[in-house]
């Protein structure tokens, strides 16, 4: 899967051919790709990938996860001077990307370190890079939440409007379902919180709720439902995850650890 990502990625930016190809030369060279920014380093195995397929040697000096500063020689690379130049972009394109989203991810991560909460991300991907994106939320320290709609049944206000008997429904859909699906319940205030619990519901997501409905959420699940896992999500911020990590919910999710990530800033230079 990721061979093929990549080699997409490529044929994007060559389109019916490089135009260097016919007019420069294909010495052997050798380049480094190098640090302006400072963050976390992901999109290691994608590059690795790519340079495999392409015939150019890729050394990384610094593995995915791990931190990077302004300066930093994040990989050496040998290889035609062609082939360099015509996949520099797609290299840089793939690593600045992920490494944004980690980078991103593990500001909020290290929020929350050691409070037994998982950071988890949600399905608000840009369209044919969700698995690539939410691989950069694991470098970052986060965790993922649904990779799509076939791998658990999350009902959000739109489906429940479209459903007259929540009970009956979930009935007949444990019935229906694989035994080991889960299913999670999106709940906007405490009595539909609770109302979804006693329905069945396996997860509840407080969306959008204050602190104190979330420790009552917390609360109730506790003194009733204790295998229920609860999940805080709706405009979560770095100022207020740390007041939601004191309700003890489970997880808090929050698209923004992809959506609002900023590139780092690399570069790469022939030597």
């Amino acid at each position: 899967m990721i061979k093929k990502f990549v080699k997409t990625a490529l044929q994007e930016d060559v389109g019916r051919g490089d135009l260097f190809y016919l007019v420069g030369s294909n010495e052997k060279a050798s380049a480094k790709i190098i640090s302006k920014d400072s963050g976390i380093l992901a999109g290691v195995v994608y590059a690795k990938a790519l340079c495999r397929i392409e015939n150019i040697d890729i050394k990384f000096h610094i593995k995915d996860k791990k931190a990077i500063e302004y300066g930093d020689v994040i990989a050496t690379l040998k290889g035609k001077s062609k082939k360099l130049l015509m996949c520099e972009r797609t290299i840089l394109n793939l690593l600045q990307h992920a490494s944004g989203i980690a980078t991103n991810t593990n500001s909020y991560a290290n929020i929350i370190k050691n409070s037994g909460v998982k950071l988890l991300d949600t399905r608000k991907t840009r369209p044919h890079l969700r698995i690539f994106e939410k691989y950069a939320v694991r470098c970052g320290g986060g965790h993922n939440h649904r990779m799509g709609l076939d791998d658990c049944l999350m009902l959000k206000d739109t489906h429940i409007k479209t459903i007259d008997d929540l009970e009956d429904f979930l009935k007949k859909a444990r019935f229906k379902l694989p035994y080991t699906t889960k299913i999670e319940i999106e709940c906007e205030d405490i009595d539909f919180a609770k109302y979804a619990m006693n329905c069945g519901a396996d997860m509840i997501m407080c969306d959008n709720m204050s602190v104190d409905d979330i420790a009552e959420v917390v609360s109730f699940k506790n003194s009733n439902f204790p295998y229920i896992l609860v999940e805080a999500s709706g405009n979560i911020t770095k100022e207020n995850i740390k007041e939601l990590i004191k309700t003890k919910v489970d997880a808090i999710s929050s698209g923004s650890l992809i959506h609002h990530a900023t590139w780092l800033d690399l570069s790469m230079k022939i030597l």
